[in-house]
């Protein structure tokens, strides 16, 4: 584990074993390529987090990638989340184009550099698979709080990301079952890919309470920019719950409660509805 410039970096035992089995198979120099690889990838994140002004906490590195852990401060639109999680595949690409130069070069010749471009690609294309916490999947979700409520949008998403991941385990044991070899590698990721998933699934609830406790943030963004309101139909004895589950990410809302003759008897702000939910007040 080692801090530089504010940023916890760490590696996850996962990649540990797969460090362990490259060692006893004498494939030590296609990790050390490996561990470099993913270390760009995630600085590809960290830079473009960064460049939005967004904190970064920590990076745990992984053997597909890693997890770059941000401040969630309000203030992260889908289209910074999209830009950021573009940028660890992008890394690779520029690491492809710089092999491609060197060995054209004469630079760097051999089999060596075939293998490195092909990791950069294997990397990027499967970060980009819409399984959560990999790119794609921070890609997916983004997309859908652009047309869902945040509360659908991360339900949805961790249920497809579960789905994919059990996907994955799938084509890794698929060959074996027929007489093929195990893909032991792709075994594990797929496992932990699974656990995160199950687990974040396990945790909507608590994600969802973030959320709303990051709502004030947004609210002085929305009356600075000075954004349109999204309106919220809902009757009086919907519970708050329900309400809120209604929320977009980048709007502001209205909550307009309305009679069974659909007369308005009330227009409440969003943050009056989070503040009675979170304090257990029904008075709304």
């Amino acid at each position: 584990m080692i801090r530089f410039a504010g940023i916890q970096f760490s590696v996850h035992p996962l990649f540990v074993i797969i460090m362990l089995a490259s060692v006893l198979t004498g494939r030590f120099l296609e990790l050390i390529a490996l561990f470099g690889i993913v270390f760009v990838h995630e600085l590809g994140h960290v830079a473009a987090a960064r460049w939005f002004g967004i904190p970064v906490v920590s990076v745990t590195l992984l053997p597909f990638g890693g997890n770059a852990v941000m401040e969630d401060n309000g203030n992260v639109t889908a289209g910074k989340e999209i830009i950021i999680a573009l940028a660890g595949p992008f890394q690779n690409l520029v690491l492809i184009g710089i092999t491609l130069l060197l060995h054209q070069s004469a630079v760097w010749e051999g089999a060596f550099p075939v293998y490195f471009i092909e990791c950069n690609i294997l990397i990027a294309l499967f970060n980009l698979l819409p399984i959560l916490p990999l790119d794609g999947g921070k890609i997916s979700q983004a997309l859908c709080s652009l047309s869902l409520s945040y509360h659908s949008t991360i339900l949805w998403c961790t249920r497809v990301s579960v789905l994919f991941s059990v996907l994955v385990i799938i084509y890794a044991v698929g060959p074996w079952l027929v007489g093929g070899a195990l893909q032991l590698n792709l075994l594990l990721i797929g496992s932990f890919l699974l656990y995160s998933n199950l687990t974040d699934y396990r945790n909507v609830h608590y994600r969802f309470l973030r959320f709303l406790m990051n709502r004030d943030q947004s609210f002085s963004q929305h009356l600075i920019q000075g954004s349109l309101v999204q309106p919220i139909i809902a009757e009086p004895s919907k519970p708050l719950d329900r309400i809120l589950r209604l929320l977009r990410r980048e709007k502001y809302h209205f909550i307009y409660v309305m009679n069974h003759k659909g007369e308005i008897m009330a227009v409440v702000p969003e943050q009056k509805v989070i503040a009675s939910y979170l304090t257990g007040r029904l008075d709304h």
